[in-house]
């Protein structure tokens, strides 16, 4: 029995370290900063942004005073036993980052999507994708980015589901583990978040089931790669919703850089590195 648990001990190990080597060759995680260079050089595309702040600042309001009131001082007494003397400190950061994740899961499912959705679709067509775009909305001619997206041809895909959040909780006992609980839990959510910022993507392109899960399988280690960097941002308190429109950002120059080299679901990863450079 202890020989097959470390014998699974080693192979997780291996391929832990190929994920990590193929997510870190892939340059992928390098969208996520890019997206935020990008939407702030672009006004046209703070508007859906703006649209939404006054709902998403209530609710974040709501829910940071919740869970401060209600989970703070649980979570200090547990983290005297991990924290020593900096209990109060790290259990602090850590309803802050819980906060963070909740705000942005229920905004994302009931305040956002829309939002998120024409940001993508705007950040497609300031790269010259009007093509891909088309095939999920009208386009009016002139205008801005933003000004152009018309009436939705096809909705987005993701409707509610308490996956995510029930995920958020399974994985949320990690944190009390310092430093490596926290990586851990990072990674896990950046294996969903990665593929989950092109979904808007693969129904552009039109894709099914199984050919969306052959192309992420392929390219898992791009995808978590940009999934860990997104989740880490998403993570930064009280910037959560601010950082959830720069990923989506970062996702469509991803996806315009894919379409505008002509690259295909056969060819993508070796040339993500090329292609994170040349994104504006």
């Amino acid at each position: 029995m202890a020989e097959r648990v470390r014998e699974v001990a080693v192979e997780e190990t291996d391929r832990l370290k190929n994920l990590t080597s193929d997510a870190a060759r892939s340059g992928a995680y390098l969208y996520p900063i890019r997206g935020i260079a990008y939407f702030l050089s672009h006004k046209s595309l703070w508007r859906p942004l703006t649209s939404k702040l006054a709902p998403t600042m209530t609710l974040g309001l709501g829910i940071t005073t919740f869970m401060f009131v209600f989970t703070y001082l649980p979570q200090a007494a547990v983290m005297a036993f991990t924290s020593g003397p900096l209990a109060a400190i790290s259990a602090a950061l850590l309803v802050l980052s819980e906060s963070s994740t909740l705000i942005t899961i229920l905004s994302k499912t009931f305040l956002i999507e829309d939002a998120l959705t024409d940001t993508f679709d705007g950040a497609l067509l300031s790269k010259n994708t009007t093509d891909l775009v088309s095939e999920g909305r009208q386009i009016r001619a002139g205008g801005d980015p933003i000004a152009k997206l018309g009436k939705l041809v096809k909705k987005p895909l993701v409707k509610f589901t308490p996956k995510a959040l029930i995920r958020y909780l399974i994985y949320l006992p990690l944190n009390f583990i310092p430093v490596v609980g926290t990586v851990v839990f990072v990674l896990l959510q950046g294996k969903k978040a990665g593929p989950a910022a092109h979904t808007r993507y693969f129904q552009l392109k039109q894709w099914n089931k199984s050919q969306q899960e052959k192309h992420i399988e392929q390219y898992r280690g791009a995808y978590t790669g940009f999934g860990v960097a997104a989740v880490v941002l998403e993570l930064v308190p009280l910037a959560s919703i601010f950082f959830a429109f720069t990923n989506t950002v970062g996702a469509a120059l991803w996806a315009a850089d894919i379409e505008n080299q002509h690259i295909t679901n056969e060819g993508t990863a070796p040339r993500l590195r090329e292609q994170a450079k040349k994104a504006e």
